[in-house]
């Protein structure tokens, strides 16, 4: 059997900067976050402690786009799962300029785990309704199952950009 192959990240960090919302013509959300996770550890000649801290660009659309430029912050940290998208365009020179980041859409997921806005002991469904814990875990089992049954079709990160994202599409 052959595969097509994974394009998955998954990441936990810190927001670096407050998100930058943007929208589409069309009038859907586009959110911009510049995340940051470190690795530290100890020297092992020095004994001294290090740390390394790589910056990663992750890109929401729709809802979450919505949710994410509403409840992020500054230092918020959090659990995404995305896919690895690199761009090409031409700058002002005409020379070819790429960037890698990381695309967080409908099949993908957000997990607040902690923010300024938001109460550690709650979470929000698409729809920003306040629930409680189990009825969160019950809804997120039930869409990881959905996306389960869906992984068999094509992953196409334009098309999920240009489609309508409908609210029991969203895993966060």
């Amino acid at each position: 059997m052959a595969s097509k192959g994974i394009n998955k990240v998954i990441l936990i960090g810190n927001i670096g900067q407050d998100p930058e919302v943007r929208y589409t013509s069309n009038g859907n959300a586009i959110t911009t976050v510049n995340l940051a996770t470190s690795d530290k550890w100890k020297d092992k000649q020095t004994g001294d402690f290090k740390e390394k801290t790589e910056w990663h660009r992750i890109v929401f659309f729709g809802k979450l786009a919505e949710i994410s430029g509403e409840y992020l912050k500054k230092g918020s940290q959090i659990y995404i799962e995305g896919q690895l998208q690199t761009r090409k365009w031409k700058d002002q020179n005409d020379n070819n300029k790429y960037i890698t980041e990381v695309v967080v859409s409908a099949r993908g997921t957000l997990k607040i785990l902690s923010s300024k806005n938001f109460n550690k002991n709650s979470n929000y469904n698409a729809n920003n309704k306040k629930i409680n814990v189990n009825e969160f875990e019950k809804s997120e089992n039930s869409l990881k199952n959905k996306n389960e049954n869906n992984s068999n079709e094509e992953n196409d990160i334009s098309d999920d950009i240009s489609d309508d994202f409908e609210d029991d599409d969203i895993q966060f």
